[in-house]
């Protein structure tokens, strides 16, 4: 049975109905001028969003297949590479650049706790010939959202390229990327940008396209040369998802509509309202104070709590769909994503029925808790509509 779910997981995220429609659209020459018209009008959108002149390219993949492009036209076989980690994508980055023969040197803090400034730096000072860092801007696993300007500014002071994953926090949390002087950031279609998986966008500046070029890993459909070669003539190497891209040209037009400080804002406020309500209901809430995410927010359950029965009641009783824990966390928390086209209405619906899908458990009682907690960061007229 298909039915229309509230999707409250990190992503892929719900479609608007205008993106719905925009992919929707027939199917145009991939080699034509209409295309070529497209792509030109989304890579522009996408730098706006980005914030960021440097050259970015268009990729019909996921953002693993954006971040892999970065290690295999960055990093040669032998090379030492710094991965900070914090959880789960930070481990799948780093073991991309193992299986690109790379020595990876592993900066690891404590699941739910961010990356300090200071370890890099002193990681990076034992390894002087290491001259790439892997950052993950948003861990979506742990809920943990690192300070990249501060982690930034130490790789750079130590003369290093700064590849940063981006996949879960571009279009949905500022990040600025000449601004930082990020040298490559990636980002996809199925987070905040509201469309449906299949692209992946990569920045790439001066910086990183000097070292790309001493690069000695073999590449084809990942090769970044043959991506801006191809773009320059309004095309791409490979058969592109036109669909996604017409969907991603919407995603991108609605942001601009909205206003992207506005977007930002938004995603925010209904953290802080997701948070509010779990911690009312007695959730723990596991990344530190301080470093939670705009897009997801990861928490324990209380004692008693099975987080299995707790989702698999969710989206039978109720349509609303959360993310449970990934890795070492499997089984142990739950993750509930607002990211992309999320309302405040969407925050109340999700938080009303975990309310009562903890009552129907007999973990704690319906009375309204979390909608209290959660109503002053909530638009006025929605906090005040109950929800039947």
């Amino acid at each position: 049975m298909i039915y229309q779910q509230q999707l409250r997981i990190p992503g892929p995220t719900p479609l608007p109905e205008r993106v719905i429609r925009a992919a929707s659209k027939p199917m145009i020459d991939h080699r034509g001028p209409e295309f070529a018209e497209l792509l030109a009008d989304v890579t522009a959108g996408a730098k706006r969003v980005f914030e960021t002149g440097n050259d970015l390219l268009v990729l019909t993949a996921s953002g693993s297949g954006g971040l892999e492009s970065a290690i295999a036209n960055l990093v040669s076989p032998g090379d030492r590479v710094v991965a900070a980690l914090c959880g789960n994508f930070g481990e799948r980055f780093a073991g991309m650049a193992a299986a690109y023969g790379a020595q990876v040197v592993r900066l690891e803090a404590e699941w739910g706790q961010p990356v300090e400034p200071a370890d890099l730096a002193e990681v990076l000072a034992a390894n002087p010939d290491a001259r790439v860092v892997l950052l993950t801007h948003n861990e979506t696993s742990t809920g943990v959202s690192n300070g990249l300007d501060r982690l930034v500014r130490v790789a750079h002071d130590a003369g290093r390229i700064v590849a940063v994953d981006g996949v879960s926090s571009v279009s949905s949390m500022r990040i600025g990327v000449d601004e930082l002087g990020v040298d490559v950031a990636v980002s996809a279609s199925q987070k905040g940008w509201m469309a449906p998986p299949g692209i992946a966008f990569v920045t790439v500046n001066e910086r990183a396209w000097a070292l790309s070029e001493q690069c000695r890993s073999p590449r084809f459909y990942f090769d970044w040369r043959q991506a801006k070669k191809n773009a320059e003539n309004g095309s791409t190497p490979w058969t592109p998802a036109v669909s996604v891209l017409y969907a991603v040209q919407e995603g991108i037009r609605m942001m601009e509509e909205e206003g992207l400080e506005r977007v930002y804002a938004r995603h925010r406020r209904l953290a802080d309202a997701t948070e509010a309500g779990l911690a009312a209901l007695g959730f723990g809430l596991y990344a530190a104070e301080g470093y939670r995410s705009a897009t997801v927010t990861s928490a324990l359950p209380m004692p008693g709590l099975e987080v299995s029965a707790l989702r698999k009641l969710l989206r039978a009783r109720y349509g609303v769909v959360i993310a449970g824990g990934q890795g070492k966390m499997t089984g142990k928390m739950i993750r509930v994503g607002h990211l992309g086209a999320v309302t405040d209405g969407d925050v109340v619906q999700v938080l009303w029925s975990i309310e009562r899908a903890l009552e129907e458990l007999d973990i704690a009682p319906a009375d309204g808790r979390a909608m209290a907690a959660a109503a002053p960061h909530l638009a006025e007229e929605t906090a005040a509509t109950p929800v039947h």
